[in-house]
């Protein structure tokens, strides 16, 4: 294996590791924006900037492949300016108003919390809170004096009922196409040069509606700002205010894990959990949105029996004792073969276990089948 130095410390590397992965692997801390763990770097934020000793340049982390013998800096003072200037460029490049703390006559918070009072305003990021960018411009104290108003001519998306897109907040980091290509490989959106400028398009038709997408939400999970946002919650969620619990989904019975965003008992969002198997934060559009009939009022929440005149509300051990009655008839009368199930999409694995015992061990027969849609 060859070695590098980093800093103090010498540290070996196998070939074809970036910079980044090396500093990873070792636990030494490097701040990213563009990086999106299990794709190809794009390099496009030069956020990750670290030293190379050898001739005092700055270079991507993310995108500069080790080498034998080198010598890196991730915490010289060039490095640290680098970092500072990249998140300035960042900021003032688009509507963050994260960056106007230092020229506001009143406080940046009371600033926040009064465009929170408007519904219609767009003066509050809806990721305020949970933003990269923004932890970034307050970790290396960010100062923007000259904002470029381009932006203003962008209105948020809102036609989508799920995904808000707000081009006024995107920093053109890649991450969100990273995500549809080559995570969930759906290719409903590219990166295009428009006007001189870089842009996230479909690449079928103008709409999400009109493209490949599949709206599974991976592009709002990956992205570090504000440009994509999950229009459900709307400004009810906040980082701050909301539980976070973590479940498997019980939409089928793959397993995928969730983090659910709940606020006074209710869940205002889900997010996938990028640690846990076997999804690693992927979800489908069902587990991502689908959490609305939880609180339909056409919920059944008691067990009925359906009657002459409709159905009648019983309790659950009439409703239990019912039911195996008429099991038990129709077995002695027309045989096990004569039952079937169907075990629901949306049971987790334990419960389908569970509906198949019960049909080919209890009622002797095998007619039992997985509804695979719902």
């Amino acid at each position: 294996m060859a070695s590098i130095k980093i800093d103090t410390r010498t540290l070996e590397f196998q070939t074809g590791q970036t910079l980044l992965e090396v500093c990873q692997a070792h636990s030494i801390h490097i701040p990213t924006l563009c990086f999106l763990k299990g794709t190809s770097p794009t390099g496009t934020c030069n956020v990750c900037l670290v030293e190379d000793e050898a001739d005092g340049s700055l270079v991507p982390a993310c995108s500069t492949p080790a080498q034998d013998n080198m010598k890196i800096r991730t915490d010289s003072p060039g490095v640290i300016q680098g970092r500072q200037k990249s998140i300035e460029a960042l900021v003032a490049s688009g509507n963050h108003n994260c960056g106007v703390a230092g020229k506001m006559k009143t406080s940046f918070s009371d600033f926040q919390m009064d465009a929170g009072k408007v519904e219609t305003s767009f003066d509050l990021c809806p990721s305020w809170g949970d933003c990269r960018l923004q932890d970034l411009a307050y970790e290396y104290q960010a100062r923007v004096e000259i904002f470029d108003t381009a932006w203003k001519d962008e209105m948020p998306r809102m036609a989508n009922p799920m995904i808000i897109r707000d081009f006024s907040r995107c920093i053109r980091c890649g991450r969100c196409v990273k995500a549809c290509t080559e995570i969930q490989v759906n290719n409903a959106i590219a990166m295009e040069t428009q006007n001189g400028k870089e842009t996230v398009v479909t690449t079928r038709g103008n709409t999400l509606e009109e493209s490949e997408c599949v709206f599974c939400g991976e592009c709002i999970q990956a992205c570090p700002v504000g440009a994509l946002t999950e229009k459900k919650p709307g400004k009810e969620w906040r980082p701050w205010d909301a539980e976070t619990i973590r479940t498997t989904c019980p939409y089928c019975g793959v397993g995928c894990q969730q983090i659910l965003h709940v606020k006074e008992g209710k869940i205002l969002k889900v997010t996938g959990a990028e640690d846990g198997a076997p999804n690693y934060g992927r979800l489908c559009v069902k587990g991502r949105f689908g959490y609305d009939f939880i609180y339909s009022g056409e919920r059944i929440k008691r067990p009925v029996i359906r009657e002459k005149d409709g159905f009648r509300e019983v309790s659950w051990d009439e409703a239990l004792d019912y039911t195996a009655d008429r099991l038990k008839k129709i077995i002695r009368e027309s045989g096990p073969d004569a039952l079937a199930g169907v075990s629901c999409a949306r049971s987790i694995n334990e419960d389908s276990y569970q509906m198949q015992k019960l049909f080919r061990a209890v009622f002797k027969t095998n007619n039992i089948d997985h509804c695979a849609r719902t």
